[in-house]
């Protein structure tokens, strides 16, 4: 089977990529495939990467403030272009009180500073089995 492609993106006006860069490091060393899109993304551009790349998982990462705003855009417009089956996830500088309404909002997890990142991968492999895209590379 495929490995699962993961599209990891920082949206807004957020600078700082170097959280998302390890993360995208750490899950190709995990045998995963990872495209990283870079900073100061529009959640259309990601939305677009992401279908065009058909990816499995869409990772996001904000220290800026805006992920109420930015992170459930992008599932909304994913839905909206018939890739509503993409899970989404979150990482970066959220507040404990605005994850349980950006779940509801569509993402699947949000992760925090300090994340280990074998619980990342064993989550997304976990997610990819259970909903029957589980890829092995």
């Amino acid at each position: 089977m495929d490995k699962i492609r993961v599209l990891v993106a920082k949206p807004g006006l957020d600078g700082h990529d170097r959280g998302a860069k390890v993360i995208a490091q750490g899950l190709r060393d995990a045998g995963m495939e990872v495209v990283y899109l870079g900073l100061r993304l529009t959640p259309e551009q990601i939305c677009d990467a992401a279908v065009q790349e058909d990816v499995d998982v869409v990772g996001l990462s904000c220290l800026s403030g805006a992920h109420m705003t930015l992170f459930p855009r992008v599932v909304e417009l994913l839905r909206s272009k018939g890739a509503g089956h993409i899970l989404v996830v979150g990482g970066g500088i959220i507040p404990e009180k605005d994850i349980p309404v950006l779940q509801e909002a569509g993402l699947s997890r949000v992760f925090g500073p300090g994340t280990r990142l074998a619980d990342i991968t064993a989550y997304i492999e976990k997610q990819m089995k259970e909903n029957g895209r589980g890829k092995e590379g």
